[in-house]
């Protein structure tokens, strides 16, 4: 392709078109969108500049390439990496661009795309700089660059300056999150303020689902289906409408400390200004949830029986477990069995349990750790004294407690303010952060306690202590379910024994309280209404006789022994034939006299097949 040219002779020649490539940046998104056209105005107004600069120069311009909303502070852009591609493979004189810092903020990647284009031939060409090959346009060009890399670095240390300092005074540096809305507004001078609100509408949906999941019941998934049911969806913008949450920025919600008043920028740690939607201890429980649950998903668990895992061999001291047996009938029976034996872990001999003794056994427990009203109203006049006495370094540890809080605080101004003058770096400013925040959370939760203390406290060991006024009753009446919780809460172990006798170990406070009210009863007849964990039915542990005494084995004798303890007739709290002979002897007699055929066992509780 060729042009007409007239020369000074007035002789016509044909001269070579020159071809130019033109270069087009803008640095932000918003630049490139500005008055709601697809190009904003800069980039027109740069490629209207290219254009008249390259007439000037003879040349037409056969490809643009254009960066919208891309910093020049790296090289690393598409369509910088397309121009040079392009020129490289194609026959161009010019690279034209609106400025230099168009193409680069920073010495070193201006040198090398510089060296790119003189590789291909090409001449760099600036349309409103004087620049060219010249020793006097090379000195203007590295003038140039030096001046956008200090613009580019003076605007990023102005910026963060500013940054700084609206952290320092408790500001949000960026985009709020759900539940809050950027709000900007004039005040009575024409200054436009920028701040952050609650967003009435999406703050109340955010606040139930840090309560929800506090909760303990509620997994990320389905708390998101629960969210989206009730409507909570983004804050829309000019390009992005409203929509649903996923689940990972529901789980970056469950994890932003902003909703607890702090601001977490650059992975440090601030206070904000802002209104907060949750109190601390809320978040920092939903935090451990969180972490819990990440590092071991939760098992639910379905007990089949109200006593599975709860037992434990009085032998060799391993967890009993529930099994079943079908008899030829096709009747299932439930029984306790030793994991130790059953797994032959261990040497355990202890043979099964019906279900039925070991539900007796645990009920009757129950009736020997309950109170008289006289020892609850004595213990709980103690309790009260104790307490009164107690109060007397009260107002002193407040104080201190109060003290260390404000050195906390204080430490924490000093440290934001040496980080923010570069004396200390990131790293160092978290660690003492953590540190700080721990030592914060601890005080406060000491000084609640503080408050607490006398009434909360005071209030739970007298409920404890009336608990155990009504204590078999309320759990020989209770469902399978608050059974379960029952024994969790009085015992931290059930054993039985070989000679299924129940040895029960008390939790606190139950365990001192049924101790002192044994004290307050006094004499062997107060040890036997209420025994402690170390009581036992006989002193005697070795075996004298078989657990099911002199018979011979019989169908019904496979897991229990023959009798029942008789040394006094009617009695059913004597020795045990296992551990005295005196009343094994006595109890096989008077078995093989009451039933010739074949002893009495009770049935175990059948199961429906």
């Amino acid at each position: 392709m060729s042009t007409t040219v007239t020369t000074d002779a007035s002789t016509e020649v044909d001269a070579p078109v020159l071809l130019a490539v033109s270069y087009l940046r803008v640095s932000t998104r918003e630049q490139a969108e500005r008055g709601g056209t697809e190009e904003g105005f800069s980039i027109p107004a740069q490629r209207e500049a290219n254009t008249r600069r390259a007439a000037e120069l003879g040349a037409k311009v056969v490809r643009e390439f254009v960066d919208a909303g891309e910093s020049a502070r790296s090289a690393d852009r598409d369509g910088l990496k397309d121009m040079l591609a392009f020129i490289t493979a194609s026959r161009v004189t010019f690279c034209i661009v609106h400025k230099l810092d168009r193409l680069a903020r920073n010495r070193a990647d201006d040198v090398k795309i510089h060296e790119a284009l003189l590789a291909a031939g090409v001449t760099l060409v600036s349309a409103t700089e004087s620049i060219d090959q010249t020793p006097s346009g090379m000195l203007v060009h590295g003038i140039m660059s030096s001046i956008a890399e200090f613009y580019s670095r003076n605007l990023a240390t102005e910026v963060t300056k500013g940054l700084t300092q609206k952290l320092a005074q408790g500001g949000t540096p960026m985009r709020a999150p759900v539940g809050y809305l950027n709000v900007r507004r004039t005040d009575e001078q024409s200054r436009e303020i920028r701040t952050v609100e609650v967003d009435p509408e999406r703050a109340p949906l955010v606040r139930w689902a840090f309560e929800t999941y506090a909760k303990g019941g509620a997994s990320v998934t389905g708390l998101l289906r629960d969210l989206t049911a009730r409507g909570l969806t983004t804050v829309p913008s000019p390009k992005r409408p409203s929509k649903p949450l996923g689940k990972n920025t529901l789980y970056k919600l469950l994890t932003n400390p902003y909703y607890a008043g702090v601001i977490r920028y650059k992975g440090a740690l601030h206070p904000g200004a802002h209104e907060p939607l949750i109190e601390p201890a809320l978040f920092d429980q939903v935090q451990s949830l969180l972490k819990a649950r990440n590092a071991k998903m939760t098992r639910h668990v379905q007990h089949a029986h109200h006593l599975k895992g709860l037992l434990h061999c009085g032998s060799c001291g391993s967890r009993m477990l529930l099994d079943f047996a079908t008899n030829p009938r096709g009747t299932t029976y439930a029984y306790f069995i030793c994991s130790g034996r059953a797994a032959k872990k261990t040497t355990c001999t202890r043979r099964a349990m019906p279900v039925q003794v070991a539900e007796r056994l645990v009920e009757d427990s129950y009736r020997e750790i309950t109170i008289s009203e006289d020892d609850y109203r004595h213990l709980a006049a103690e309790v009260d004294a104790a307490f009164d006495e107690q109060s007397a370094g009260r107002d002193q540890e407040f104080a201190d407690l109060t003290a260390n809080r404000a050195r906390l605080e204080a430490e924490s101004d000093k440290l934001l303010a040496a980080h923010f003058s570069d004396a200390i770096d990131l790293p160092t400013l978290k660690r003492h952060q953590d540190r700080i925040r721990a030592g914060l959370a601890d005080i406060e939760q000491r000084l609640a306690q503080h408050d607490e203390h006398h009434s909360g406290a005071r209030a739970f060991l007298h409920d404890s202590l009336r608990l155990l006024t009504d204590a078999h009753r309320a759990y020989a009446h209770s469902d399978d379910g608050n059974r379960r919780l029952a024994n969790q809460a009085f015992y931290t172990q059930l054993e039985i024994t070989d000679d299924e006798q129940l040895r029960p170990r008390l939790a606190e406070p139950f365990a001192t309280i049924v101790t002192q009210a044994s004290t307050l009863t006094g004499g062997k007849e107060a040890k036997r209404e209420h025994p402690t964990s170390s009581d036992v039915a006989c002193s005697r542990k070795t075996l004298w006789v078989e657990l099911r005494g002199f018979e011979p084995l019989t169908f019904s004798l496979r897991t229990r022994r023959a009798t029942n303890c008789a040394i006094a007739p009617g009695s059913s709290s004597g020795c045990h034939p296992t551990s005295c002979p005196r009343a094994a002897k006595t109890a096989a007699s008077a078995s093989r006299a009451r039933h010739p055929p074949r002893p009495h066992v009770s049935a175990p509780t059948p199961v429906a097949s």
